[in-house]
């Protein structure tokens, strides 16, 4: 997911998933490639790796960051309730061709796709549940 991933990115949430992955796939290699000798101290390194990889990625405070951008803001962007306010905020093109790559990307239905408004209205949940599937703290009422 490119145009998704920037959002991520610019969260500091971006490719979270894939460094515990790649932090679990080492430490596992590594602990089946070595052998088992307890009288080196450096092997009991992997499990201890292993351990840190399964516990859940810490969430962001995503909500703390859009405040504190709109509040340094110029203009009055409201990013709860408008995708191209919430684009805007991250600094990412927040255009109409930029926003139908960013809906065609998350899966937006193509009778959608034609009403800018109820692409944009579909596009705003869609980005808000998924920074939330990612570890983003997204409020509920944001996201029904």
């Amino acid at each position: 997911m490119g145009f998704f991933n920037k959002i991520l990115d610019k969260l500091g949430m971006g490719h979270a998933d894939a460094a515990t992955t790649d932090t679990a796939k080492t430490s596992s290699t590594s602990a089946t490639a070595q052998p088992d000798t307890p009288s080196n101290p450096a092997e009991s390194t992997p499990n201890v790796t292993h351990e840190a990889a399964a516990q859940p990625v810490s969430q962001v405070d995503v909500v703390a960051q859009l405040e504190q951008r709109a509040a340094a803001s110029t203009q009055k962007l409201n990013w709860k309730t408008s995708i191209v306010d919430l684009l805007k905020l991250l600094d990412i093109d927040s255009s109409l061709a930029a926003r139908k790559e960013l809906a065609a990307e998350l899966g937006c239905p193509v009778d959608l796709m034609q009403d800018s408004a109820k692409m944009n209205m579909w596009l705003h949940k869609a980005v808000l549940a998924r920074i939330a599937e990612n570890g983003g703290n997204v409020p509920h009422e944001l996201l029904n």
